[in-house]
């Protein structure tokens, strides 16, 4: 073991890389919907988010963008509701739980 293994990140099981290992925040799936070939997840923030954070479900995902009210938004903390536009797909569903990591 090397002097700077504490920098290794976590691998994902998409290949992707996560680079905190303590999520930084909870997001609790209302829908899930598919627009134009993203993955958006609409549901209740616990926590704060930015656009650039990873989602983790099933599978990792970039967030692309946070809406609110059908406009968008530079960050989203607890308690908005907002759709989350995603790169990649995390096989979300109603009711789920997804942790957030900061990229």
């Amino acid at each position: 073991m090397g002097p700077f293994d504490f920098l290794k990140r976590r691998k994902g099981e998409t290949g992707e890389f996560i680079a905190s290992r303590k999520p930084v925040a909870k997001f609790r799936v209302e829908q899930v919907l598919n627009v134009l070939g993203r993955e958006t997840l609409i549901g209740t923030v616990e926590g704060i988010i930015y656009p650039g954070y990873k989602v983790k479900g099933k599978n990792i995902a970039l967030i692309r963008e946070i809406q609110r009210e059908r406009k968008r938004v530079d960050f989203a903390v607890d308690g908005d509701r907002v759709a989350l536009i995603l790169e990649g797909k995390t096989n979300a569903k109603k009711g789920d739980v997804l942790e957030i990591y900061q990229s």
